[in-house]
């Protein structure tokens, strides 16, 4: 079984080929195919590729499925005995994407 840790959105993703998974909004548009070339690693049965600090020459490729906006999410700020409250919330934007290839 092969699998990638790949960078986005400053974030870090461990995927393989067939995954589905949600990262930050990429502006790309939907049906479209997009490439990651900040490959951190790439692990294909027993031989290990390791980035210092990205592999050379790796790619992953994916497909956009959606865009879409995650579920609100509420804070609730307060100060004790001063009368202060305020609610706030807000909705992440986020990208679906199914990846399709991972090449050394």
């Amino acid at each position: 079984m092969s699998y990638a840790i790949i960078q986005t959105g400053g974030k870090q993703y461990r995927v393989s080929e067939g995954d589905v998974l949600s990262v930050e909004k990429l502006d790309v548009e939907a049906g479209t195919e997009t490439t990651f070339n900040d490959i951190l690693l790439v692990v294909n049965g027993d031989k290990i590729n390791l980035g210092l600090p990205h592999v050379a020459g790796a790619s992953v490729k994916a497909e956009v499925v959606e865009q879409y906006k995650d579920e609100k999410v509420i804070a609730f700020k307060f100060k004790r005995r001063k009368g202060y409250h305020r609610t706030v919330g807000h909705r992440r934007k986020l990208t679906k994407l199914k990846i399709t290839k991972i090449s050394t």
